[in-house]
């Protein structure tokens, strides 16, 4: 039901249980209440439906929510139903008569929130539909799909600026957790926001720690890193379906609930592996990127890549769905040379038209920037979406521990000059092959032994010359070739170093003795892993949780939507000995609070 003129602020604190606004959602939810236009720019967990979901139930009518996936839309649609409030989801996971039902009560007015598939709303019935109904307001949420240059692209995302064009009294807005500065342009463009009001948070999600080594041991390093997250629930992307197999079944032989995602699983299994994602605590999925969009569950606390992604969008959008719920979490990421060649020859290989794969190529080049960085992580990320981040972060890892750079002009010049003496038409195998002076057959059977840059590079051994190669395409020194062969190529700006007046500084990659990683890894808890439990404290905590499962099974929810962490950890320091000091945790609004108060309650005060 719809409230008497309640006040924003009232609502966020009686229906959603939190004490105040944060950063801009109040002059958000005060402009779209207005009847203004709107494009939203977020990070993930920086409350971005917050700042539909109060204005649809301060405006008359029902607020329709474009949302591209089934399982976003169930998860919003439980939580605030859970909150006390009148929403509803249509899709095709609904059947014929429950669909009519949701019709029916859309057309009564009895929904404060409908969420809906872009593909449906764009059809001519659901659109007559809406010409039926008191419409409060339009939000398009995951507004980068609308972008041909993303990698989440969905082309009916383009026809939604037909709701400006049939519902032109009708407010909207827009919002994304990941679009950078071309990105927005398109946005605002396709979806005919010319004159909406732009609002941009910072994307810097501080509850983030961000490390990134060099594969060696993709098994044990994940090993090793998992040890710091027993029981907690986090996503491993990898880049092929094979290795998603192969790395889920070696997790769960080493008794860490792991589960595999990808597109070459059939939908049951994909269906079933993410309801137990969703649902369970201490669940680990290994997926490629096709598992992720719009997967709104707080508690992952860490996000791991075993291969490079494709961009920088794609990476920092992956990473942000760890720590939604602003707990403590962790971006680990490793990655080798071959991912840089790979990445490359993908781009190349694709349909797309040579401007979309010039775009992802610079894309590629800002990750790999981002990898090979010597200074802080947080102000790179940062960088490439335009925002300056004022000072050195201080907790990912090149600020904890910064690396080491040397003086490799004389190394990158040799390395250049073998390739162009090569002819510009092999791989770094081939070459670092004739830096060294090895006479292999492939050498010796073109010549190569006959050329100056042969054995130059003795001094250096293949893993050191690896480093090499990876950092100078990394800095735009080299490229991967255009045809996908994986052969390498100078560049405009290899001419500068070769002719000596460019000096090139390199990280070097030594590799750190086992108790040193430890050592080291230990100092990023300021940054994400642990939660800060004290021993005193996990029997509460373990049955805090515990009770939350329980109920979350009760109703048939994932846990979350009973109470995220960030609450339960709130309970477990604040421990409230009656209802009113309940009601003042964040995320304990009046109709949680009747519901499970008693409950939490008994578990909190139990003697002994």
């Amino acid at each position: 039901m719809r409230r008497m003129n309640p006040s924003a602020l009232d609502l966020l604190q009686s229906v959603f249980g939190y004490p105040r606004f944060r950063g801009q959602q109040q002059a958000v939810v005060e402009h779209l209440c207005a009847g203004g236009d709107a494009l939203v720019l977020m990070p993930t967990g920086g409350g971005k439906s917050l700042c539909y979901q109060i204005p649809a139930l301060l405006r008359q009518g029902t607020g329709i929510v474009v949302s591209p996936l089934i399982a976003l839309m169930q998860d919003q649609v439980d939580a605030l139903r859970e909150a006390g409030v009148a929403a509803a989801f249509l899709n095709s996971s609904l059947g014929a008569e429950a669909q009519r039902e949701v019709e029916r009560q859309l057309l009564a007015g009895e929904l404060n929130l409908l969420y809906v598939a872009p593909e449906r709303l764009l059809t001519g019935r659901f659109l007559s539909l809406l010409e039926r109904t008191e419409v409060a307001l339009f939000a398009i949420d995951e507004a980068h799909c609308v972008s041909q240059w993303g990698h989440d692209f969905r082309p009916e995302y383009r026809e939604l600026a037909i709701l400006h064009q049939r519902f032109p009294a009708v407010p909207r807005i827009a919002l994304t957790a990941t679009a950078d500065p071309r990105t927005r342009e398109e946005i605002v463009e396709r979806l005919s926001l010319q004159q909406a009001r732009q609002f941009v948070a910072s994307f810097d999600r501080p509850n983030i720690g961000y490390r990134v080594g060099l594969r060696h041991n993709a098994k044990r390093q994940l090993g090793e890193f998992l040890e710091g997250h027993r029981g907690e629930s986090g996503i491993v992307y990898c880049l092929s379906r094979r290795k998603v197999d192969d790395t889920a079944e070696w997790l769960a032989a080493a008794g860490i609930e792991a589960l595999p995602y990808h597109a070459g699983l059939d939908a049951a299994t994909r269906a079933k592996n993410q309801k137990r994602f969703l649902r369970e605590d201490g669940v680990v999925m290994v997926a490629t990127v096709a598992f992720g969009m719009g997967i709104d569950k707080p508690d992952v606390r860490f996000v791991a890549h075993l291969d490079l992604p494709r961009s920088i969008e794609g990476y920092y959008q992956e990473t942000g769905r760890a720590g939604r719920d602003g707990l403590p979490a962790e971006a680990w990421m490793i990655y080798g040379l071959a991912d840089v060649v790979t990445m490359s020859q993908m781009i190349a290989q694709s349909e797309s038209a040579d401007e979309r794969k010039r775009v992802e190529r610079q894309k590629l080049e800002a990750l790999l920037a981002y990898a090979e960085a010597t200074g802080c992580r947080r102000q790179r990320l940062l960088g490439a979406f335009g925002e300056t981040y004022p000072e050195p972060c201080g907790h990912c890892d090149n600020c904890l521990a910064p690396p080491k750079t040397w003086d490799a002009t004389v190394p990158a010049q040799k390395a250049l000059s073998a390739v162009y003496r090569t002819g510009q038409r092999y791989g770094s195998g081939q070459v670092i092959d004739v830096l060294r002076g090895e006479e292999t057959e492939r050498v010796l059977s073109l010549d190569h032994h006959r050329l100056s840059t042969f054995g130059i590079g003795a001094d250096l051994d293949e893993k050191q010359w690896r480093s090499v190669f990876r950092q100078l395409l990394a800095a735009g020194l080299l490229e991967a070739d255009a045809e996908g062969y994986g052969t390498l190529r100078l560049t405009a700006a290899s001419r500068a170093v070769l002719s000596g007046g460019t000096p090139v500084k390199l990280r070097e990659d030594a590799r750190p003795e086992r108790g040193a990683r430890r050592r080291r890894d230990s100092q990023l808890v300021v940054g994400g892993g642990s939660l800060g439990i004290e021993a005193y404290e996990q029997s509460m905590w373990d049955a805090l949780r515990a009770l939350r499962t329980q109920l979350a099974k009760q109703l048939g929810v994932p846990p979350y939507v009973v109470f995220h962490d960030a609450t339960l950890l709130a309970m477990l320091r604040a421990l409230p000995a009656n209802e009113d000091e309940l009601a003042t945790i964040s995320g304990v609004g009046e109709a949680k609070l009747k519901r499970y108060g008693r409950d939490f309650l008994a578990v909190i005060n139990a003697p002994g």
